[in-house]
């Protein structure tokens, strides 16, 4: 199944930004509620170990992708470990209530933050989750080159596969929005209507789902990418991470400057 670069609603400069934010935060509740990252934490955690580093600025974080729940499980194996949350579009409300959330250290920028351009005060170990497959390969590598650029470790982290058992299975993800979304928090009356009343948020879902299983990088395109970028002395890793056949595997990319 050859990658194709499509356009994703939710992300464009014209989508309304209520229903983008309830977008996020339907993600983000989604992907805390399933743990669907937990797997990649002792990958993760060896990662920043290699690394030496405590802290992250997440990249394109949406509405806070899964550091509600992997926050709180890398923080009893790092001390110290914190997450400050960025994106191009920030969803402050969202931002702020995972600020609050108890037993785990989580920050947030509230200006707007280029993944191809990270200010270089944002210093950190830099993730991306659930968002690489919006970048086309040129601005893809840009946001790697940037993190080496830098000086910076990097890792990217994807559920969506480019396959058709994923794809199918975007059908009864959006059908299941009709079920979690009076969960959701913070609460909405925009996103019920956009649920029940205008079946909005579930057209989307699937749209966007299908859309992002069809632009997601496969762990060998990822090898190509660093391939060509410019700069040395960085360790690299790239695969799909699985733990269980019960779960569907993680593809990831992690590079981190080598130790002298």
């Amino acid at each position: 199944m050859r990658r194709l670069q499509l356009i994703e609603l939710h992300e464009q400069p014209w989508f309304p930004r209520f229903l983008r934010n309830d977008i996020t935060d339907t993600l983000q509740w989604a992907l805390n509620f399933s743990s669907a990252y937990a797997s990649i934490a002792p990958l993760f955690q060896n990662a920043l170990r290699s690394a030496d580093r405590r802290s992250v600025i997440d990249l394109c974080s949406g509405a806070g992708g899964p550091w509600l729940d992997l926050a709180r499980r890398l923080k009893l194996e790092i001390a110290g470990f914190h997450v400050s949350l960025t994106d191009k579009f920030p969803n402050i409300a969202a931002f702020e209530n995972a600020q609050a959330f108890p037993d785990v250290s989580i920050d947030f920028c509230r200006r707007p933050i280029d993944a191809t351009r990270v200010p270089v005060e944002l210093a950190g170990f830099r993730t991306m989750f659930s968002a690489f497959h919006h970048f086309p390969p040129a601005l893809a590598r840009a946001v790697i080159q940037n993190s080496v650029d830098a000086g910076q470790g990097i890792g990217i982290f994807e559920i969506t596969r480019r396959t058709v058992p994923a794809v199918a299975s975007m059908f009864l993800w959006s059908l299941s929005s009709f079920l979690f979304t009076p969960f959701v928090w913070p609460f909405r009356w925009s996103r019920l209507l956009c649920t029940y009343l205008v079946p909005v948020i579930p057209f989307v879902l699937l749209f966007d789902g299908i859309v992002s299983c069809l632009r997601t990088y496969r762990p060998s395109e990822l090898t190509e990418l660093v391939g060509k970028l410019s700069g040395t002395g960085y360790q690299w890793q790239a695969g799909e991470w699985r733990v269980s056949i019960f779960k569907a595997p993680i593809t990831y990319l992690i590079g981190f400057p080598c130790r002298s």
